[in-house]
């Protein structure tokens, strides 16, 4: 505890304003104990406020702010997402010509097995984990081939139930709020696509999720609903993909600029729109 000696003797007004100090210097010092500091604006030669250019903040000490007289400690973003970086792919269409376009490969960090991963739908026991998995960050050579599909490449994970399944949701790693509603119709199939806000090296970016192929939407999901983890999504089916049952679940991220909510069913896929990205990179571990 620290101890102050009032000077002044037997005089009244020398001791009340050594007292005054006292508790001043003791309300700083709590100040600085509990995080936060007053700052003193600097004075001119003329003893008011230092002229246009001089900057407050640069009296508070580092990892704080200056909110009116006092230092704020700024917390630390320690659940900051890194920084997802887009790169260019290509494919040759069946028509033989080459598609270029942006993708967000899996980081180098993130675990291949999707069994690390926590998903919309447990997969069947003793199966595969997906029918098939991203691969748009392969060589073209490498990515999904079939004469049944329409499309060459696979910018999500197929995952495979039983029809009827629920497809529940999982935040994304770094998710901030609720997830978002913003389609309910035709994208692959019968489709739920939801919006997500997820912090990313110190900013928020906007996420969205294709929830496709399904059987049906759950009762309760319309456009503007909010949903919770584990809420249910939509049921698996073969919609759009007849004899194949499965889940597709794909994550894309929003091209600076665009209010997806203004986005056409058609558009929400478009590269010129949203950036299609490896789910692994944005999907929560499993916990060990």
């Amino acid at each position: 505890m620290t101890r102050f000696v009032i000077p002044g003797g037997g005089q009244p007004l020398a001791r009340a304003a050594a007292l005054c100090a006292a508790l001043a210097a003791l309300s700083r010092a709590a100040e600085v104990r509990s995080g936060s500091a007053v700052i003193d604006a600097p004075k001119s030669s003329t003893g008011s406020a230092a002229a246009t250019g001089t900057k407050r903040e640069s009296r508070c000490p580092p990892g704080t702010l200056p909110d009116a007289r006092v230092c704020i400690p700024v917390p630390r973003d320690t659940e900051s997402g890194a920084a997802l970086i887009a790169a260019q792919n290509a494919h040759r269409e069946r028509t033989g010509n080459w598609r270029f376009y942006d993708q967000i490969p899996r980081r180098p960090e993130r675990p291949s097995d999707y069994r690390k991963y926590r998903l919309p739908v447990e997969p069947l026991p003793g199966q595969n984990m997906v029918v098939s998995g991203y691969d748009l960050d392969r060589p073209d050579d490498e990515q999904r081939r079939g004469s049944h599909l329409k499309a060459v490449g696979h910018g999500g994970i197929d995952i495979a139930q039983k029809r009827g399944t629920e497809a529940k949701l999982v935040n994304l790693e770094h998710q901030q709020g609720d997830a978002e509603v913003i389609f309910v119709g035709e994208v692959f199939g019968n489709s739920v696509v939801t919006r997500h806000a997820v912090r990313e090296a110190g900013r928020l970016r906007e996420y969205i999720i294709v929830w496709g192929h399904l059987q049906r939407s759950a009762p309760d999901i319309a456009r503007g609903s909010n949903l919770r983890e584990g809420s249910v999504v939509g049921f698996v089916g073969d919609s759009g993909s007849p004899g194949v049952v499965h889940l597709h679940f794909e994550v894309r991220r929003v091209r600076e600029g665009v209010k997806v909510t203004d986005l056409a069913a058609g558009e929400l896929t478009k590269n010129e729109k949203t950036v299609v990205c490896d789910p692994r990179n944005v999907l929560p571990l499993v916990s060990e």
